[in-house]
């Protein structure tokens, strides 16, 4: 299962639209850097926030999960509370490949910050924003800044083509545009 550089994804990108908005090559300045690298795709977080809240002292619960477990916010930064988490998406939508399965890593700008990035892998066929999890290991408030890079995914050549892809069962997250909540 080869790693695909990028020439590959920028081909991909270019000619089948499989990250749009692409950026052809890394970005940095005084930004968390973003866009293409030699074997993945730097993707930014957009101003889309859902901050964990326990005022509603609720469980949380995967099969019934409550949408007031949430503060929902837009701004060009989030801070993220002690031993807590938010939920964002991507400012670039994903359209992969019935042959590829992607994988996500946080960058190690906010690792070392003791914030933790989490995305399950991204299926052959699946399409839509990708929803972020920032963790927030630290007792202390952390920030994540909109419009910057947050996470490189990294995209893997399967054997073949698989005998059901995500969108070929109709995956419950397909398409998704904003920042999506848990679903059973």
């Amino acid at each position: 299962m080869p790693v695909l550089s990028d020439k590959w994804i920028r081909k991909m990108s270019l000619e089948e639209k499989m990250i749009v908005p692409f950026e052809n090559a890394q970005v940095r300045g005084n930004k968390i850097s973003y866009g293409l690298s030699s074997y993945g795709y730097d993707a930014r977080v957009a101003d889309e926030f859902k901050i964990f809240t326990n005022v509603n002292s609720e469980i949380v619960d995967p099969k019934n999960f409550k949408s007031s477990n949430f503060v929902s916010k837009n701004s060009s930064e989030c801070i993220i509370p002690p031993n807590s988490f938010v939920l964002a998406r991507t400012i670039e939508r994903f359209k992969i490949p019935k042959d590829v399965l992607v994988i996500c890593l946080g960058k190690s700008t906010y690792a070392r910050c003791g914030i933790i990035v989490n995305v399950t892998p991204l299926e052959p066929g699946w399409e839509g924003h990708v929803t972020l999890e920032f963790s927030n290991t630290t007792p202390l408030p952390a920030k994540i800044y909109a419009n910057e890079g947050v996470a490189q995914f990294i995209f893997l050549k399967g054997n073949e083509k698989p005998e059901v892809t995500y969108s070929d069962r109709k995956g419950k997250y397909m398409g998704q545009s904003g920042v999506t909540l848990p679903k059973v």
